[in-house]
């Protein structure tokens, strides 16, 4: 396994991590997903550290904290082995405080976490949503005050714009707090708008990014074809409205380019698919899920070798889509490429 620095930090961390939103799932989108209890969870675990997957990512949203307790039962016994990363802010319930950022809101939803988790550290925890109601300070000084405590270890994000992240940045260097080193986002060779603003910033801040969904919701999986209908098993009949939308016409013509390279390379569709990701700037890790050890084996099989350059050529040329104001005219000109960060 490949381990890459986390941003700026000095944290190591595994070129795949392992997505635990299968364990204990309930409800319309969680239930999708998969329902491992802690004797599966233990069993996928064993897979994933036998290959160097040591970092686990979870959130307490993920079947109302069902997820982190049966992560923490799987993992019982070997904390020190494992990196574990969750996520916190949407709502847990429907009280005045049962979502956001304010400092009552983090403070109890890392004890909960904790507790789940049977743990007295998280290794990393990120906010699974920016919350305009509570000012950044406010955010970034509980942050600090938990760190300091050492209940984290590292904090970072998922799902926030460009000037979010940024402004969080800037204020946690006027007032010494930890600076956020990961971003969680949806990268995709279906969903590329990560790359227009927020790989240009993760380059530019030090923030790495760790990305989920990457067979863009279960559209990569190699089941889904030009001409040909949804698999009847497919979990996208229940799912597809919770996830980032996607046009046929630019799936299909990714899923012609993948069917390419994967005759050519004898791998499989979503191999390929993640792979193209772990050669993308900023990545740190692709986060995979898996519903049994089969599915697990087969992601395990997406490192280990590189796609060529006329293979990533290939599946870029297919997947891009004209980027939005203010980010295309400028493409366009002479002299961009000097604007640009290295190898966008």
């Amino acid at each position: 396994m490949d381990y890459r620095r986390l941003g700026a930090s000095g944290l190591k961390v595994p070129a795949l991590s392992f997505g635990a939103g299968t364990f204990g799932g309930s409800g319309p989108l969680f239930g999708a997903w998969g329902n491992s209890d802690a004797t599966e969870a233990r069993r996928l675990v064993d897979i994933c550290l036998e290959a160097g997957v040591n970092l686990f990512d979870t959130a307490d949203v993920y079947s109302n904290g069902a997820s982190e307790e049966v992560l923490g039962a799987a993992i019982k016994g070997r904390r020190d082995a494992v990196l574990i990363s969750t996520k916190t802010s949407l709502p847990m319930g429907d009280g005045p405080n049962d979502a956001g950022s304010s400092r009552s809101r983090l403070t109890k939803a890392v004890e909960d976490a904790l507790k789940r988790l049977g743990t007295d550290y998280i290794d990393l925890l990120q906010l699974h949503a920016f919350d305009a109601g509570t000012p950044v300070e406010e955010v970034l000084s509980t942050l600090d005050s938990l760190v300091r405590a050492g209940k984290l270890r590292y904090v970072g994000v998922s799902n926030f714009s460009g000037w979010q992240v940024m402004k969080s940045l800037g204020l946690a260097d006027k007032h010494g707090y930890p600076r956020y080193v990961a971003h969680q986002v949806y990268y995709s060779l279906v969903g590329r708008d990560y790359e227009w603003e927020l790989m240009p910033l993760g380059l530019d801040q030090g923030v790495g990014a760790l990305v989920w969904s990457p067979l863009g919701w279960g559209r990569l999986t190699g089941k889904i074809r030009r001409g040909e209908p949804l698999p009847e098993k497919s979990r996208l009949h229940d799912t597809a409205s919770f996830g980032p939308p996607v046009e046929d016409e630019q799936l299909y013509r990714v899923v012609d380019a993948l069917d390419t390279v994967a005759k050519e390379t004898g791998k499989t569709v979503p191999q390929i698919a993640i792979n193209w990701l772990l050669q993308r700037p900023t990545v740190a890790s692709v986060i995979v899920g898996a519903r049994n050890e089969e599915q697990l084996r087969q992601n395990l099989g997406a490192v280990g070798w590189s796609l060529t350059s006329d293979q990533m050529k290939k599946l870029d040329t297919a997947s891009e889509v004209t980027a939005p104001y203010p980010y295309f005219p400028y493409r366009r000109q002479e002299g961009f490429a000097r604007l640009s960060p290295p190898a966008v």
